[in-house]
């Protein structure tokens, strides 16, 4: 990929504190204009990657450019071009929300001329308008979110940050979040956004899977399900649960998951015929099953990454 269509690489990027190996080794090339995610659990290495590609924490070995800037020796200049959503609420709640856009837009050095129609087309865009004399503190967490997204744009940054951006809201808010996201993308912005949950990372362009530190996969949501090693095949079952006893006796099975009274299966892909497999194993049990082949989930790619990263590490 031309140098000039990276918004964000690393080589090698690796953060220690004391003996803990936080972030080990990690790769990233991310293209302008996209949506990038982290997926991984808490601890898994998300937040320490973001505060080292913002320029806030310096790593331990490896190195990162944001926009052809090294964040490790040019930090200063990284942080007027790019926007940092926290994932605690970070602005102050004694001020009310104009208060703080007014206070992030001195911050930014915006110009004076520009400051108030700018708070004001964020307070329009974010729909806070009638919310502008209420002290932050008092906001719910779907206003707060959107309080917060707004500051992070003020100064219309090139890049945005968002580090478990929606941990704190319900369904409804968390989807109108993302439909703001996709417009700022379409817009030109390139946006990297950490998340334990499997259905926002199904919306991003592309993702990295992170586990104890280390990426263990990296692609579109189709090319990781085209890439991993096992089969997926789904069962419904008017007994689930027996029909999983009876599926985890085979020791071609690697993992077994139930979701109400279905179940997905995940096969190597060494396994020629993975339904035979499943419904000879069934067939003894008297459960009344429908099992299908279908194509892995961002959960079903998880399961298969991590599990093969921590069999190959205790081999």
């Amino acid at each position: 990929m031309n140098q000039q269509q990276i918004a964000i690489s690393a080589s090698g990027l690796t953060r220690r504190f004391g003996s803990l190996v936080a972030v080990d080794n990690v790769d990233l090339e991310i293209p302008k204009g996209t949506i990038y995610g982290f997926l991984g659990p808490n601890g898994s290495g998300k937040s320490t990657t973001i505060r080292m590609l913002c320029g806030l924490l310096t790593p331990s070995a490896g190195s990162a450019t944001v926009l052809g800037i090294n964040t490790k020796k040019e930090s200063e200049a990284l942080k007027q071009r790019i926007g940092y959503m926290t994932q605690r609420f970070s602005l102050y709640e004694d001020l009310s929300v104009k208060e703080n856009l007014q206070f992030v837009s001195e911050i930014y050095a915006v110009a004076r001329r520009q400051r108030k129609l700018r708070v004001q087309e964020l307070l329009q865009d974010f729909k806070l308008v009638d919310r502008s004399k209420q002290r932050a503190g008092t906001l719910s967490g779907g206003q707060k979110q959107r309080l917060a997204l707004a500051a992070a744009t003020l100064h219309k940054p090139e890049i945005l940050f968002l580090d478990e951006p929606t941990s704190a809201v319900d369904p409804q808010n968390r989807r109108d979040f993302w439909e703001t996201l996709f417009e700022l993308a379409e817009q030109g912005a390139t946006i990297l956004v950490s998340t334990h949950y499997m259905d926002e990372a199904a919306r991003c362009h592309s993702l990295a899977i992170l586990d104890e530190g280390v990426k263990v996969a990296d692609g579109t949501p189709r090319q990781l399900g085209e890439g991993i090693a096992s089969h997926v095949v789904e069962i419904e079952a008017d007994d689930p649960n027996r029909a999983r006893l009876s599926l985890m006796e085979q020791k071609e099975i690697s993992s077994i998951t139930q979701l109400g009274i279905k179940l997905r299966v995940l096969i190597p892909k060494t396994v020629i015929d993975p339904l035979q497999l499943v419904n000879s194993s069934l067939q003894s049990t008297g459960v009344t099953t429908k099992a299908e082949q279908v194509f892995p989930d961002l959960e079903d790619v998880f399961v298969a990454v991590t599990q093969k990263r921590r069999e190959g590490t205790a081999a």
